[in-house]
């Protein structure tokens, strides 16, 4: 409830949304992390989900440079994911580990997480509805958390 109260107080969303079972997407989930003052979110906007081909070596440096989970929300593509990696293969082939976001509760230990289905590598071509767009956010850390200003 925090969050939909944050987004109601930002303006993003009109009076009532509070306490509502309405979903949030990744443009919401950036303005509240910096709202919370959590890790950065930075939002790529990729119109059609062909188009993530074209953004793999993007998400590779993003990985490779120690940034954090991004999250992943489209329109006709409705499942939510959250990807941890990416695996260049040759040629087009390329993998993204994704991590469902509606996992829940703590796992004894990774495999567990596997064939339950909540974790695993995907490929590329498979995963994404070549119609749908997608809105990325890309976290990273914070290399000096801001503190709000003393009175």
């Amino acid at each position: 409830m925090d969050v939909q109260a944050a987004l109601e107080d930002m303006g993003d969303k009109p009076p009532g949304f509070r306490g509502s079972r309405d979903w949030i997407g990744c443009v919401e989930a950036s303005l509240c992390l910096e709202y919370f003052r959590g890790p950065q979110g930075r939002l790529c906007h990729v119109p059609r989900g062909a188009g993530l081909q074209g953004e793999l070596e993007r998400l590779h440096s993003h990985f490779a440079g120690g940034g954090g989970p991004v999250m992943v929300g489209g329109d006709a593509d409705a499942q939510s994911k959250a990807l941890l990696g990416v695996c260049l293969g040759p040629g087009t082939k390329a993998f993204v580990l994704v991590l469902d976001p509606h996992c829940w509760g703590a796992p004894k230990n990774p495999t567990e997480l596997q064939i339950a289905g909540w974790v695993g590598w995907r490929e590329v071509s498979t995963t994404f509805d070549s119609k749908s767009f997608y809105n990325l956010c890309l976290t990273s850390h914070n290399s000096e958390k801001q503190l709000p200003p003393q009175d």
